[in-house]
């Protein structure tokens, strides 16, 4: 018999896991139990009716949260251009190169979170998809993140536009930001997240899209989410 750990048995009570919670519930649920030492992580946990394995049922985009996710993003930026550069560098980007910063990418170096690129150094760029797709940080035109316009491109990723794709198994994993967040800025940043992924909706797509979607914190239990509501929550 699994051990009942004394963290588990703090959060008896406070979730019930027959209920279908509304944004508002599950936001200050769901803070109410981030009880851990550091400030935790809020996200958001979708399941698709979507098979990833068909192209045409790729679920991939990005979302700018009003209340940003609680995290200054490091961004790299893959541009030659001598504007684009001077754009990219006074946006904040942690690292801006062409030929030069590709090779230090092959090189096993990932200590960034988002990627950006202008669009004449996707030929370059491309090499590098067996270090950067398994990560999630493939430079993409649907996330907007394959650009000319890399300074402001930087500035929006800075600012809270995260990027959300599919996974194998037709799940998607996205912060809401953090514990420390009052219930609303959460709930405001919760319902962008729903608006962009119900209108990511493949039309390859058929029966059910949204399965289902559950509120949680790094620590902390999930609170299940009546996605029969979100629709006209978010409409």
């Amino acid at each position: 018999m699994a051990k009942i750990t004394k963290r588990t048995k703090a959060f008896e009570g406070k979730v019930d896991p027959d209920k279908l919670y509304n944004v508002e519930e599950a936001s200050e649920g769901a803070k109410a139990c981030a009880t851990a030492k550091f400030d935790e992580t809020v996200e958001l946990a979708f399941l698709l009716g979507v098979d990833p394995r068909h192209a045409d049922q790729m679920v991939r985009g990005s979302v700018s949260l009003p209340h940003g996710t609680g995290k200054t993003a490091r961004v790299v930026v893959f541009c030659k251009q001598a504007d684009q550069v001077a754009a990219a560098e006074a946006a904040g980007a942690e690292a801006v190169g062409a030929e030069d910063l590709v090779q230090k990418v092959q090189g096993g170096w990932t200590d960034f979170d988002s990627a950006v690129a202008a669009p004449d150094m996707m030929a370059l760029v491309g090499r590098l998809g067996k270090v950067l797709g398994p990560r999630g940080l493939m430079p993409s035109p649907k996330a907007g993140t394959v650009t000319p316009n890399v300074g402001q491109a930087v500035e929006e990723i800075k600012k809270g536009k995260i990027e959300f794709r599919v996974d194998k198994n037709a799940n998607i994993h996205v912060p809401v930001g953090k514990a420390s967040f009052t219930a609303e800025q959460l709930q405001e940043n919760a319902k962008e997240i729903m608006r962009a992924i119900l209108k990511a909706k493949p039309s390859a797509c058929k029966g059910t899209y949204l399965k289902s979607c559950a509120m949680s914190t790094t620590m902390g239990p999930g609170f299940r989410l009546d996605v029969t509501s979100i629709a006209a929550l978010v409409g």
